[in-house]
């Protein structure tokens, strides 16, 4: 068995906390350990914030799609909202974050972590290698954390943006690890 779930949810801080909580409790649910939900959780919460601050089309007008239908739409229509997916199952949480600001920058080069270790020095575990998209910010920033902290938390991160519609993507997975007599376990 398998869980998927999709949320549109508008670009309002009231929105991370939902989307946090509708996770914890689906982890919950399915019998997920603490720990890992919690590590989920928060970069979830992290992707979120960003999505909220940075992933609206920058226009004049401060006006709000009602129509979830614009989502596809590239006309930035939909820059009231984002999109959080994830998807459970006996080995694995997959969660993206979509939004439709103006994305990443592209004078940086998005590689994967396997990338890194094939380009640059070999390192021994996964806390060593460098981060994939996001600088360190200095001791003293009041923000600039978040995408260093999806990094750390999950097994697998991927920073990008919407092909041909721009609006950033944040995806990221963990191995699960289970509860004694879990919904989902791997059988």
């Amino acid at each position: 068995m398998s869980i998927w779930w999709s949320l549109h949810l508008r670009r309002e801080a009231a929105s991370v906390p939902l989307a946090r909580r509708f996770l914890l409790g689906t982890m919950e649910s399915a019998g997920v350990d603490p720990d890992i939900s919690f590590d989920l959780s928060l970069a979830l919460s992290e992707a979120c914030a960003n999505a909220v601050e940075h992933g609206g089309a920058h226009k004049d007008q401060g006006e709000v799609a009602e129509n979830w239908e614009s989502w596809e739409e590239p006309s930035g229509a939909a820059c009231g909202q984002y999109r959080v997916t994830a998807y459970l199952d006996g080995e694995k949480c997959r969660i993206e974050v979509a939004d439709s600001g103006p994305g990443f920058p592209a004078r940086r080069a998005l590689r994967t972590a396997a990338q890194q270790h094939e380009t640059e020095q070999p390192y021994e575990s996964k806390q060593q290698y460098p981060p994939q998209y996001a600088d360190y910010p200095p001791l003293t920033a009041e923000d600039g954390r978040g995408l260093c902290l999806i990094e750390e938390l999950a097994d697998h991160v991927h920073f990008g943006n919407r092909p041909g519609r721009g609006g950033a993507v944040v995806s990221f997975d963990k191995v699960l690890k289970w509860r004694e007599g879990a919904l989902l376990m791997v059988s």
